[in-house]
């Protein structure tokens, strides 16, 4: 059944699906294995036929080679996808080494971006973090500029503060922000969230489950080589503590015939008609369960127990959204 629900990005922007297909993990990003190839393309195109369209890339996801794998999936219906752009991280075997947010720089990444996608045109273009060793104006001037010469349709942000957004937005409407959002991370709720709605900028929810938090599958302690280790949520008595919240979640999801994650997407999903979650996917065969999870409505009762049990605070240790 193809999921007709409709997100509006910025005031006067495109529509698209509610629910966004984020394509970083059909790479290898932190140097890990590439996942296959046949079938991360075969996901792109079923998602499409699903009518998920807004699909997350970004030109340093395994050195070009995500834009270079949708660009394939995109072949022959380019109409069909509706196609986001992260830019300006540099990477060097595999880590990353800083930003480069120049108007040079900026200049250079759209046109390997565009080849390797082999589109005339980005749909929506967005600086992965804002840097403050490049003025905004230069930032966002240079991709409106892009917008004039048909390389580019619409501005994204990322990753940024309530002031920088207000701040990117009085310089040229930006149509949308891209930031993380789940149950266990709630502190953009405070300024950045009503900041976004006040301006009318649609929302892109990534780290629905923060980092499988939330998925119910989670079990302390982590295994040694497991890189969430290094965040302190996924640490000692932190997890424990926080694992007894997901327990609430898993129960919820049990009595309600779904799963923890399918909860966690469609919680993010409810805070708003300007909210998409942005899911991560390399495999056809999560495309069911996370389609699905767009149809979950909740009680009031059910809304307290997630809004009440996952308070901000109420998950222990940090991650790397929490700045």
């Amino acid at each position: 059944m193809k999921n007709s629900t409709k997100i509006q990005l910025g005031q006067h922007g495109p529509f698209v699906s509610k629910l966004g297909l984020g394509c970083m993990r059909m790479s290898s990003i932190w140097g890990g294995s590439t996942p296959d190839e046949t079938e991360s393309i075969a996901t792109i195109q079923e998602a499409l036929d699903r009518g998920i369209n807004f699909l997350n890339t970004g030109d340093f996801y395994g050195a070009g080679h995500n834009e270079m794998l949708v660009g394939k999936a995109i072949k022959g219906r380019r109409d069909d996808a509706f196609i986001s752009v992260k830019f300006g991280a540099i990477f060097h075997n595999g880590q990353a080494i800083g930003m480069d947010l120049r108007p040079i720089a900026i200049k250079n990444f759209i046109n390997y971006s565009l080849t390797r996608l082999g589109i005339e045109t980005i749909d929506l273009y967005q600086p992965s973090r804002m840097d403050n060793s490049v003025p905004a104006e230069d930032i966002i001037g240079t991709v409106a500029d892009l917008i004039k010469e048909g390389k580019v349709r619409h501005i994204g942000v990322s990753e940024i503060t309530a002031d920088q957004l207000r701040k990117a937005n009085d310089i040229y409407p930006i149509s949308a922000l891209e930031i993380g959002y789940s149950l266990a991370d709630r502190q953009i709720e405070r300024e950045l969230l009503p900041t976004a709605k006040e301006l009318g900028i649609g929302v892109v929810a990534f780290a629905n489950t923060a980092e499988g938090l939330l998925t119910g599958e989670m079990k302390a302690p982590l295994a040694e080589n497991d890189y969430r280790n290094h965040f302190s949520r996924f640490q000692g008595e932190n997890l424990i503590h926080n694992l007894e919240k997901v327990d609430v979640l898993t129960q919820l999801a049990s009595d309600k015939g779904y799963t923890p994650t399918q909860v966690a997407i469609a919680w993010v999903k409810e805070q708003g008609d300007h909210i998409m979650p942005l899911v991560s996917m390399s495999r056809r065969s999560r495309l069911p369960e996370n389609t699905a999870a767009m149809a979950i409505v909740f009680t009031p009762e059910e809304m307290n127990t997630l809004n009440t049990t996952f308070a901000i605070g109420a998950i222990r240790g940090g991650t790397y959204l929490q700045r």
